[in-house]
């Protein structure tokens, strides 16, 4: 599809040379398109951004549903899993795309908007079914800050740390 392949671009080129040379005719000439075949798909720079973070946010939210289970407090434990299994290397396109959409809205606030509903959704989804909705919601914090970490040095937290903090988080939520 041209529309995922006009945003893979734009993932990967923001990863080569940063939210400078995120430009449409770099994410175009990437992509193998036109100018005017990526202006057909999306209209603005900002459109681009847009649809990248929207795919970020299904994606998330596709994740966690995978870990649905019939049973109170599912979203916290849910988060968490769909959080690590991300670190664990099991979604490297999600993990691309957490750090394009972030990288790339970053210097727009109204671009910013939509993660933060998101995020403000992710943080409170379900907390009325929880035992502790404090513990609930400082778990997916604290997965939300090993991601960041982990993002921002791969040497911090090796496979075996992830797996016994995921346990350890999981633990606190059980």
């Amino acid at each position: 599809m041209v529309r995922d392949r006009l945003l893979d671009s734009a993932e990967t080129v923001l990863g080569e040379h940063g939210t400078q040379g995120l430009t449409l005719a770099a994410v175009a000439e990437h992509a193998g398109v036109s100018k005017g075949g990526l202006l057909y798909h999306y209209a603005s720079k900002d459109a681009l951004i847009t649809a990248m973070i929207e795919r970020l946010i299904a994606g998330f939210d596709e994740l966690i549903a995978g870990y649905r289970q019939e049973r109170p407090g599912w979203y916290t434990r849910a988060y968490i899993e769909a959080t690590f299994s991300v670190l664990a290397g099991e979604d490297p396109d999600l993990a691309r795309r957490r750090w394009a959409a972030l990288s790339a809205a970053s210097t727009d606030p109204a671009l910013r908007e939509p993660l933060a509903a998101a995020q403000r959704r992710w943080m409170t989804e379900g907390l009325d079914e929880e035992p502790d909705p404090d513990l609930a919601q400082l778990a997916r914090l604290a997965a939300d800050g090993v991601w960041e970490a982990a993002e921002l040095d791969e040497t911090l937290l090796g496979p075996e740390r992830l797996s016994a903090l995921r346990q350890r988080l999981l633990a606190l939520v059980s």
